[in-house]
Parts: structure tokens; sequence; C-alpha cells
């Protein structure tokens, strides 16, 4: 089977800048991929290139098996080649239920063009209880967004994502901020990613939380790959000690 995305070479300056180097990746079917690195690294940008919100400076990216035209690579490009992004924030409406937030900017509408309630209503609670598993006390599909606690939050854009037909979901540090037993809750959630058949780049700085449930394990280091392994391959400790050993090789080149 062909890898979801391909980079080849990828490369993203910004003016003098060098974001991205000589980047070559692949996402494959099925998989948990952690994307891991200092602040600075090149992860944002990479994610960026990945999903259409900007356009690489050199190298060749192909989803699917198709060559894509960097040009003409857009958010609703990514959308339509079923990669999804759910961002730190969520981007969820806090004063709508969840009903709504699950098909904000795309509506199921009737033959006359209006919303159709009683079927996003019924796909919701099917996302909240057979997608994502989410039976929280309480909770059903007219429950507004404030009242969710941010675990439950990032569960509801997952199962946004996953159920946007998606074959990969981009998650973007979802466990920020969160109290222990709500970082549970997603890394749960994207246990949950993988059972449903897709894939999936998650980019956290704890990297106990990325060897705990990824696949591999991708390091960037000041723009380039500097690790791409099994995360079956190394220990926690292993990994802890190769990004401290980067870190103090960037240090030592900033003193020189």
């Amino acid at each position: 089977m062909d890898p979801i995305v391909r980079l080849e070479n990828v490369g993203k300056n910004y003016g003098k800048i060098v974001s991205l180097k000589n980047v070559t990746l692949e996402i494959g079917p099925n998989e948990i991929v952690g994307l891991i690195g200092d602040n600075g690294a090149g992860k944002s940008t990479l994610i960026k290139v990945l999903t259409g919100v900007e356009q690489p400076t050199s190298g060749t990216m192909y989803i699917h098996g198709k060559k894509i035209d960097a040009a003409h690579y857009t958010v609703q490009a990514a959308h339509e080649l079923r990669i999804e992004t759910v961002y730190q924030d969520s981007s969820l409406g806090e004063k709508q239920p969840l009903w709504r937030n699950f098909f904000v900017g795309r509506p199921i509408t009737n033959w006359l063009g209006f919303i159709d309630v009683k079927a996003e209503r019924k796909i919701a609670e099917h996302i909240m209880r057979s997608t994502i598993g989410f039976r929280g006390v309480g909770i059903d599909v007219d429950t507004p967004v404030s009242r969710l606690s941010g675990g439950e939050r990032q569960g509801v854009a997952i199962g946004r994502a996953m159920h946007f037909d998606s074959d990969l979901i981009v998650l973007d540090e979802p466990t920020v901020a969160l109290a222990l037993k709500e970082v549970q809750k997603v890394l749960d959630f994207i246990r949950s990613i993988k059972a449903g058949g897709r894939s999936c780049i998650y980019i956290e700085h704890n990297i106990h939380h990325v060897h705990e449930v990824c696949d591999r394990l991708v390091v960037l280091d000041r723009g380039e790959i500097a690790l791409d392994a099994p995360a079956s391959s190394m220990t926690y400790s292993e990994l802890s000690d190769f990004l401290l050993s980067l870190h103090a090789r960037k240090i030592g080149a900033a003193l020189h």
C-alpha cells in the first residue's frame, strides 16, 4: 500500500531563515507517528506544509501516491484528500451544543439547502457513542461545549475529524494545560484513531505521552529529521537521553 503522505527533500525558507531542510518522511496507513522537537525545530512549519497552510520552498509531496502541485495545495485541498487537523484550542463554539460543533463549516443540508438538524443530531450521537466511545455522565448531543472538560473537548474535535472520512489526523499538542486524568482521556481518544483504521501525527512536548501511544518516533532538530524509528526500538530513557544530547549539541553550536 502507498503511504498516505510522502515528503521528499522538502524545504521551507522564510527569507534567509531556513525552517525545514531536506525533510524526507512517510506516514503510512494505520499508524500513530509522534512528532517531537524543541521550540523552533520546525514542527509547526512541517505541519503547515503538510496540511496546505503554507507551500514548501523546495521538494516534492505525494498524497496517496499522487504528486501534489504545491502552488495549488490548500487547506481545502487537504480536506478533500482526507487530511484533518485538530489544533490546541479545538476551534469549538463554547455556547453551541455538541451536534452543531460536529458540523461547523460543513453542515448536512436537505434538498432545499436548509440544515438537516435531525440528520446532524443522529450522526453526532453515533460519533459520540460509537466512534470515540464518549459516554460522559449527563452529556448528550445538546450539551453546550462550555460544560465539557478539556479532555472531553479534545474528544469532540477528534471525533469530528474522524467523521469526515479522514485517513490522517494531525493533533497539535492536544494535552496542553490538561490535568493528568484529562490527559489519559485524550490518549485514549488517540488510540481510537488507530482502532478506527486511521493514521495520526501526534505533536507533543511531553515525550512520555508520545512514547506511550505512538508506533513511530520522528524527531526534528533545526529543521532536519534527526530520528525516525519505531517507538519499540528505544526505551523512554533512551529517547530522553537522545533528545538531551541534541539539546547539548545545539547549545554547543550556538556557543561556537
